[in-house]
């Protein structure tokens, strides 16, 4: 009996030390470990997301790639399959499972390596939520405690859900829905069986078993999971022989943007990083921008063909590359070092026929250009010449040239082109709020970054003028105010130096009125205005189009438009014109939501009184989405111009497009366009600005390292064309708007040569729009030499 209970004891020694030992350890390990609450309210690292107003993706921001979705929108085939890879018995253990542990321990004592670690979905979740991935055996026992727990508090529905969310699948992949986002761009709900096998296999090693770097192994890995799936119950043959039969099609989908618009999706990124730092990156943000992806769309391909345009009418520079002795499969690899720029895809030469060239291309089938498509390649010598007309393909191109190409009507049809030297850029505006409808900085994003339309800072030329006529117009004069197109020279005696201004063509029209001199662009006319207002007191007075102080120079060149701003300060400008006086601030974020579609903030600009009911329902629809504090009230905009001045300058600019600078513009068919034209010296900067109650737009065209564009380039060939390009489409359907003339105006016959009202019977008068304190006397009301002494104020005159 001794004996037997010594056994006994001893036996029940045994059998507790380990029990003991276990428990000793969870009591010590305890205290330390983390509590699994927290994953109720936890927040997974989602990037930033910049969407267009009608809700189109414009680009992504952030490490991680992460589309958070719910167990229910998992497909259930998904479930088995992730089950039959990494868990299968995850349905019925309560956090760990112990013969996966037995069967780690003896590949331990067998390999003397810790081969797997046994763990089941729980104990994953405990470790990529609360603990490293070391490989240690503290580790190990914490993440049994820990799944424990997580089992004794979330449901087998939630710990799943925060699994499929987190784990890493490669490509910058988190989670399931990113991972068929990226490798199939669709979402996982889309995705057939033998798809969703191959993304259950990634957990294991996103790297070895990676489908795009290594399809051979994905497919091992992926087949070995429909078999276990087949042998679980979970698939019946035919879907099993189906699936194995598919083969391995994933590529990477990158952020897949619905739209094209890099240079809004970096200032929105920026403004963002300005607002939350780095947790603009990290924590889900939806910023919802004012820009219309069509709009957008139509931006893009009015600057990129005018660019196109203006680069082709000074010839080829040649190919960007030659390379004559080059295979075929050494081009092909070849052409992979290329990108495709703005729309130009790079080709490979591969024959040059008598009218037609073959080409090779990356991805694409083969192609061809005919010799229509390519006979306008004269060689280029300078901004100013080039060289004789080629007769033949051979001329421009030979076997072996790297060449850039555009798409043209018909099959594997293309044109060829050229990367552009000059750069561009297209500002769109609301001019009723300022909100940006479209924005484009420059040929290619991914060529240069460099925003042109906020950064670039140019001489506006004569597109500057509007605001010193604005100015003229607000201290006596009126559009029939005669002053001299003559000559004027400026002597300098501290730098002992002369300046003698000149008009674009070098002549002198004498007297001339103020709205002829506008539409023809008379520099010595504003030359004279400026001098007459008084630089400091005009300048003063153009601030209030949005130009900050040290912009505007103070000297009298500030009249042919000196001052350097950027393509958006010029069209924030023109939108006071385009709305009857008042100011408006450009903005671009419209709303911020967080990952959970919650609103975050939404922007509250300044308006027109056109507006104003349409902002007040914009911004009852947000406060009741974020009922906090009063409701916003809709910030009426400040009148900065008097709008009877507004409506005489926008009268003078509709004769830009009439009868000026800016004529081509008639091709439109419009009657409420208004604009000018804007060059400067030596033809370093093309501009044209204008707009209608719609829509503000400003085109600029230049050099990054300012150079002449070449003689015959001026604001209505370089950017006008940009301008119409836009705008034709974007107006399309939209009725004319013509402004209301306000009260206080009136119109009177007036003699052209005299800006004075014309004698009965005049056969070339015309009627002129007048302030009612500067209309002229009618002509009954005049005397020999100047008007009646009980008449109106003699409009200032400068000769």
């Amino acid at each position: 009996m001794r004996l037997l209970k010594f056994l006994f004891w001893s036996l029940l020694a045994l059998a507790c030390t380990p029990v003991l030992v276990l428990s000793g350890v969870a009591l010590y390990l305890s205290p330390a470990l983390p509590d699994v609450e927290t994953l109720r309210d936890v927040e997974l690292q989602t990037p930033l997301r910049i969407y267009s107003t009608d809700n189109k993706l414009i680009a992504e921001f952030g490490e991680m790639r992460r589309f958070p979705i719910t167990y229910d929108q998992v497909p259930a085939a998904f479930v088995n399959a992730l089950l039959a890879a990494e868990d299968d018995n995850f349905l019925h253990h309560h956090g760990v499972d112990p013969a996966g542990l037995v069967r780690a321990a003896a590949e331990l004592v067998q390999t003397g390596h810790i081969q797997t670690g046994g763990s089941t979905i729980t104990m994953q979740v405990a470790k990529n939520y609360f603990l490293s991935s070391k490989r240690v055996f503290s580790r190990k026992l914490n993440e049994i405690l820990l799944a424990l727990q997580i089992e004794r508090n979330l449901s087998k529905q939630e710990i799943f859900e925060l699994y499929v969310n987190k784990i890493y699948l490669g490509n910058r992949a988190y989670g399931i829905e990113a991972a068929a986002q990226v490798y199939y761009g669709k979402s996982i709900s889309e995705l057939p069986l033998a798809d969703l096998a191959m993304i259950a296999g990634l957990p294991k090693a996103p790297s070895r078993y990676n489908p795009i770097a290594n399809p051979e192994r994905t497919k091992l890995r992926r087949d070995w999971i429909l078999q276990r799936m087949l042998n679980l119950g979970y698939i019946d043959e035919a879907s099993y022989k189906e699936a194995v039969a598919t083969p391995i099609t994933a590529r990477n989908h990158g952020a897949n943007p619905e739209m094209e618009a890099p240079y809004i999706a970096e200032m929105a990124r920026l403004e963002m990083v300005e607002r939350y730092g780095d947790k603009a990156y990290t924590q889900g943000f939806s910023v919802y921008t004012t820009v219309s992806s069509d709009m957008q769309q139509m931006a893009n391909q009015a600057l990129r063909s005018g660019l196109q345009d203006y680069d082709q009418r000074h010839g080829y520079r040649g190919p960007e590359a030659r390379n004559p002795d080059i295979t075929l499969e050494q081009g092909a690899s070849l052409l992979k070092k290329y990108q495709s720029l703005g729309g130009l895809e790079p080709a490979l030469v591969t024959a040059v026929n008598p009218d037609s060239v073959e080409l090779l291309f990356r991805r694409d089938p083969p192609g061809t250009i005919s010799w229509e498509d390519m006979k306008w390649a004269r060689p280029y010598l300078s901004a100013n010449s080039m060289g004789p007309r080629p007769g033949k393909p051979a001329d421009v191109l030979k076997p072996g040239d790297i060449i850039r190409v555009s798409s043209v009507e018909g099959d594997n049809q293309y044109r060829l082109a050229q990367l552009p030297k000059a750069q561009s850029a297209l500002v769109v505006l609301g001019p009723q709020d300022g909100s940006i409808k479209a924005l484009i900085g420059g040929f290619s994003f991914v060529e240069s970054n460099y925003n042109r339309a906020t950064q670039a800072r140019r001489q506006p030329g004569s597109s500057f003028k509007p605001f010193l006529y604005c100015a003229a117009l607000d201290n006596g004069y009126t559009p029939a105010s005669l002053v001299n197109d003559a000559p004027l020279v400026f002597v300098d005696d501290y730098l002992d130096s002369i300046w003698r201004p000149q008009n674009s063509g070098g002549d002198f029209l004498g007297p001339i009125r103020l709205r002829e001199a506008l539409y023809r662009s008379r520099n010595l006319v504003s030359i004279r205005l400026l001098q007459d207002l008084g630089v400091d007191h005009a300048m003063t007075y153009i601030e209030r189009f949005g130009f900050a102080r040290s912009d505007l120079p103070r000297h009298l060149s500030a009249a042919l438009g000196t001052s350097e701003l950027t393509p958006l300060q010029i069209a924030q400008g023109y939108t006071t014109f385009a709305n009857g006086g008042y100011a408006v601030k450009p903005y671009l974020i419209d709303r911020i939501e967080n990952r959970y579609a919650q609103l975050v903030d939404y922007s509250r600009p300044a308006v027109t009184p056109a507006q104003m009911e349409q902002e007040q329902a914009r911004l009852d629809a947000y406060y009741l989405r974020q009922p906090e504090g009063p409701l916003p009230q809709v910030q009426k905009a400040e009148r900065v111009v008097d709008p009877r001045t507004v409506y005489q300058l926008n009268s003078m600019l509709q004769d830009v497009i009439r009868r000026g600078t800016a004529v081509r513009a008639r091709a439109l068919q419009r009657k409420d366009l208004a604009g000018k034209t804007g060059t400067t010296n030596d033809q370093k900067d093309a501009w044209f600005s204008g707009f209608n109650p719609e829509l503000v737009a400003t085109a600029w065209v230049g050099f990054d390292q300012p150079s002449t564009l070449g003689r015959r380039e001026f604001g209505g060939t370089a950017a006008l064309p940009i301008w119409m390009n836009f705008m034709g489409p974007a107006l399309e359907g939209v009725p004319d708007e013509e402004q209301r003339m306000p009260e206080g105006l009136l119109t009177a016959r007036i003699d052209p040569e005299t800006g004075r009202s014309a004698p009965p019977g005049s056969s070339n008068a015309f009627m002129e729009i007048f302030k009612q304190e500067d209309a002229p006397p009618p002509y009954s009301e005049l005397e020999l030499g100047g008007y009646d002494s009980g008449g109106a104020v003699t409009p200032l005159e400068l000769f």
